[in-house]
């Protein structure tokens, strides 16, 4: 791997966002024997590996902000990077970025593997997982076994997402939003969280749901949509269907039903929240 260079080696933070852009602007033109073009990209890389930088946040408004600059960045590596044998114990990969190496009080079980770019934040757990380049892991929080957290997806502090949770990744288009779990989040087994969804704070979702930007959000008590792809704040969802009639038939398309209402900051330890879901027939 190149030599990583410092912020103020580029004039600072928006040097370093202006010389990307310049980069991207002619990536075309761009291959793997520059390396002072090597050092400008993994320089971004390095920040977001430290948590310096995050390729999305979630706003004083409450709407998610996206930095495409960071976003074009990860993207301008798999083409200014060459490809590089790196080794971890018996373990040989063959990659453009290697694994990561530094996570200060971090725990990381054997068969988990986490790519230069990523950010750790102390006290996080990853079990035998992944963690792809761009993604952010807060504070505290467990990647259970064979959980996949995707390229840029941003996920809270004390956040659980159970075994077999596929979070989505997204680099293209450079406008789309990652997924975003927020603080406190429990996400259930075999969940799939898809580009764009998002888990609100403190929020429970039961095993199995499938959330995306088109996957309604429903009320279990009134019946109404509350939103698409957003699960609320502190509420407890599991999946469900609705019908639909199309030309060959009547058919049941995928939901998402919140059962529960929590107070703010209420938290539940798996025998209650199997509680609150038995009677919806699902399981956490």
């Amino acid at each position: 791997m190149a030599t990583l260079a410092s912020i103020a080696d580029f004039g600072g933070l928006d040097s370093l966002r202006e010389q990307i852009a310049q980069l991207w602007e002619r990536r075309s033109e761009l291959d793997d024997s520059d390396p002072r073009v090597q050092a400008t990209v993994l320089s971004v890389i390095d920040l977001l590996d430290r948590g310096r930088v995050r390729v999305a946040e979630v706003g004083p408004g409450g709407e998610v902000v996206v930095h495409e600059w960071l976003k074009r960045a990860i993207v301008l590596l798999f083409r200014v990077c060459p490809m590089e044998h790196t080794e971890a114990g018996p373990m040989l990969f063959a990659d453009r970025l290697p694994p990561k190496r530094s996570a200060a009080n971090v725990r990381v079980v054997p068969g988990a593997y986490a790519r230069f770019g990523s950010h750790l934040a102390s006290g996080s757990i990853l079990m035998p997982s992944f963690v792809n380049v761009g993604a952010y892991v807060g504070h505290d929080t467990l990647v259970d076994t064979w959980a996949t957290v995707g390229s840029c997806a941003q996920i809270g502090d004390r956040v659980h997402l159970s075994g077999g949770v596929g979070v989505g990744g997204v680099l293209e288009p450079l406008q789309a939003s990652p997924v975003i779990v927020e603080d406190d989040a429990f996400v259930g087994s075999r969940c799939m969280l898809i580009e764009g969804a998002r888990v609100g704070e403190g929020a429970v979702v039961g095993a199995g749901v499938i959330l995306s930007p088109t996957i309604p959000v429903f009320d279990a008590d009134s019946g109404e949509e509350i939103a698409r792809g957003h699960i609320p704040p502190w509420s407890v969802a599991v999946g469900a269907s609705r019908p639909r009639s199309f030309p060959g038939g009547e058919f049941g398309l995928p939901c998402v039903l919140v059962v529960k209402r929590l107070d703010e900051g209420e938290r539940h330890d798996k025998a209650k929240l199997n509680d609150l879901v038995r009677d919806h027939g699902a399981a956490l």
